[in-house]
C-alpha cells in the first residue's frame, strides 16, 4: 500500500508526515526554525533554513517507511515572501513573514491615493501588510534586491517547489496566489493592474497551477529519490478547510495556530467583498476555483506562546487549561492580545495588546483565563460578520490546530457561538487536506465524496451558558477592544 507525504510548513516548525489512502498518519518529522525580530514590528525567516527542516524532516521520515511513495502535498504559512535568484537557487534576502508590520505606512499611503477599491473588488482582500504584494515591493525599493531575469519572487509553497523539482518549476496555486494582492480571483489569473501598481514584473511570478493535479516531480537531490509527483498544493488554512471536509457550501472551520483563520465555503460564485471580511480562494480541482470567506485572526496561540515566553506564568501551553480552570469564573480580566494590530473584523494596525480589568488580585489564574476568552470571543467576532453577511448560518464549527486540545477553549467558543464545536479526530487537518489534494490527483481517492467520507468526529462541544451571560461577556470584551484601537496611530 503506497503512503502520501504531506509538507506542513508552518510559522515555527516544519511537520512532515506520511498517511495512509485513509488518512491515517503513519509517519511524522517535525523541525522548528527560528523566528527572527531584527526591529519592532518586523519578522523574518531564513528560507535556507526552512528548506533545510524540510530536507531534514524528509530525511528522518524516509528511514521508517517500507511502502512506496504515491505522491507529495504542500501546506505552507501562506503570504510569507521569499525572493530569490533562479540561477544559483539561493535566497536574495531573509523571507518578510506574514506578521510582519513593515509595510503598514506603505498600504496606508495607497489607501490615500484611493487603490483600496480595486484591492478589494480584483483581490478580495484588504490593504495590509499581512500580505504580500508590499513585502515584495519593499524587497526591491528598501531591501536592496536588484531587479533582474534571474529574479523569482513566491511564497514559501513556490520556494519548496522549487528546491524539491531542482529548480525546474516556479509554480503556486490559487489559494496562495489569491493571499499575494497581486491575483484576480474572478479573472483566476495574476491582475496586470495590480503589478505595476506594485511594480512586480508578472515574470517574477510563479505559475498559477491547480491545487490538485500534478505540478511538477522531485529531482535526484531530494531523499525520496527523483520522479515523485508533487500532486497537491495549498495555503494553511484552504488546506485544513478541504481536510476537515468543508466540502459544502455553509461548512466553517476554524484552526487555532500561531494566530486563528476561520474559513467559510461559499461555492462557486466570487461574493462581493464584505467589510472586516476576506474573499479567499479556497481550492481549484482542475475545474475552477472553489471560494471562501475568511476572517484571520493575528494573535491566538501567539498569546499563549507570550504566557509561556514573555510572562512566564506557564511552563508548557498545555499547562493554560488547567490553570485557567482554577481562576474565579466571576474574574472581570480582558486581554486584547493586538500584538501586531487586529485583523479580522477590524483590520486596523495600530491596535496593540492590551490587559484591562486587574486588581490587586488578579493572578496567574485570570489572566489565562482572559487569554483562553480572548481566543473564543475573536473568533465570535468573525463569525457574526460572516453570518450577518453571507447566506448561510453555520450548523457547527469545525476546529483544529494546537489549542484545539484545550477542552477547556472549546467549551467556552461553544457557549460564544451557541452551536456545536466539533474536533476532528485528525487534528492535524492542514497536513490531511495538502494529502487529500495529492492522492485525488493521482487516484488515491477517486472522488470528492471519499474525501468526505474521511473525515470523523472525535468530540463535539455543545453550547450550556445561558446566553444572557454569553452576550454580557462579548459586550465587555467588544469595549477592551475599542480601547486597544488606533493605540500607536
Amino acid at each position: 500500500m503506497a503512503v502520501i507525504i504531506s509538507i506542513d510548513a508552518g510559522t515555527t516548525g516544519v511537520r512532515t508526515f506520511a498517511l495512509d489512502e485513509n488518512g491515517v498518519q503513519v509517519g511524522l518529522a517535525y523541525k522548528e526554525f527560528t523566528q527572527h525580530y531584527p526591529f519592532p514590528g518586523w519578522v523574518e525567516h531564513d528560507p535556507t533554513e526552512i528548506w533545510v527542516a524540510v530536507q531534514d524532516t524528509i530525511r528522518e521520515l524516509a528511514k521508517t517507511l517500507s511502502e512506496p511513495i504515491a505522491c507529495i502535498g504542500i501546506a505552507n504559512q501562506r503570504e510569507t515572501a521569499v525572493v530569490w535568484n533562479r540561477s544559483s537557487g539561493l535566497p536574495l534576502a531573509p523571507a518578510i513573514v506574514w506578521q510582519d508590520r513593515r509595510t503598514t505606512k506603505r498600504c496606508s499611503q495607497l489607501e490615500q491615493q484611493g487603490h483600496l477599491g480595486l484591492v478589494r473588488n480584483a483581490t478580495g482582500l484588504v490593504l495590509d501588510p499581512y500580505f504580500s504584494a508590499t513585502k515584495f515591493e519593499w524587497f526591491l525599493e528598501s531591501g536592496g534586491v536588484p531587479l533582474s531575469a534571474d529574479l523569482a519572487f513566491g511564497t514559501i509553497d513556490s520556494w519548496l517547489i522549487w528546491q524539491l523539482t531542482g529548480g525546474s518549476v516556479h509554480a503556486t496555486d490559487p489559494s496562495n496566489a489569491s493571499r499575494t494582492m497581486l491575483f484576480d480571483i474572478s479573472q483566476n489569473c495574476w491582475s496586470e493592474q495590480l503589478c505595476q501598481l506594485f511594480k512586480i514584473p508578472q515574470s517574477t511570478l510563479p505559475d498559477v497551477l491547480p491545487s490538485s493535479g500534478r505540478l511538477g516531480v522531485t529531482a535526484n537531490s531530494t531523499e525520496f529519490g527523483p520522479g515523485i509527483p508533487i500532486s497537491g498544493v495549498a495555503g494553511d488554512q484552504q488546506s485544513a478547510l478541504f481536510g476537515q471536509a468543508c466540502l459544502e457550501p455553509g461548512m466553517t472551520k476554524n484552526t487555532y495556530g500561531t494566530g486563528s483563520f476561520v474559513l467559510m465555503n461559499v461555492g462557486e460564485v466570487c461574493p462581493k467583498p464584505i467589510d472586516g471580511l476576506l474573499n479567499t480562494i479556497a481550492w481549484d480541482l482542475g475545474d475552477g476555483p472553489v471560494f471562501a470567506l475568511e476572517g484571520a485572526i493575528f494573535a491566538t496561540g501567539a498569546a499563549i506562546q507570550w504566557l509561556r515566553d514573555g510572562l512566564q506564568i506557564i511552563k508548557q501551553a498545555s499547562d493554560i487549561s488547567s490553570l485557567a480552570e482554577s481562576a474565579d469564573s466571576n474574574t472581570e480580566v480582558f486581554f486584547v492580545p493586538a500584538f501586531a494590530g487586529l485583523g479580522s473584523p477590524w483590520w486596523d494596525p495600530t491596535a496593540r495588546g492590551m490587559l484591562l480589568g486587574l486588581t490587586s488580585g488578579t493572578g496567574r489564574a485570570d489572566i489565562a483565563l482572559a487569554t483562553l476568552q480572548s481566543i473564543a470571543l475573536q473568533t465570535r467576532d468573525v463569525i457574526d460578520a460572516m453570518t450577518t453577511s453571507a447566506n448561510y448560518e453555520i450548523k457547527a464549527l469545525r476546529v483544529d490546530g494546537g489549542a484545539s486540545v484545550s477542552d477547556l477553549l472549546l467549551q467556552i467558543q461553544a457557549d460564544q457561538l451557541n452551536v456545536p464545536v466539533q474536533r476532528s479526530e485528525v487534528t492535524e487537518a492542514t497536513a490531511l487536506g495538502a494529502a487529500m489534494l495529492a492522492g485525488l490527483a493521482e487516484g488515491v481517492w477517486s472522488s470528492v465524496s471519499e474525501v468526505q467520507d474521511a473525515w470523523t468526529l472525535g468530540q463535539e462541544f455543545l453550547p450550556r451558558q445561558p446566553l444572557s451571560e454569553a452576550a454580557e461577556l462579548h459586550e465587555k470584551w467588544r469595549r477592551a477592544v475599542e480601547r486597544s484601537r488606533a493605540w500607536a496611530s
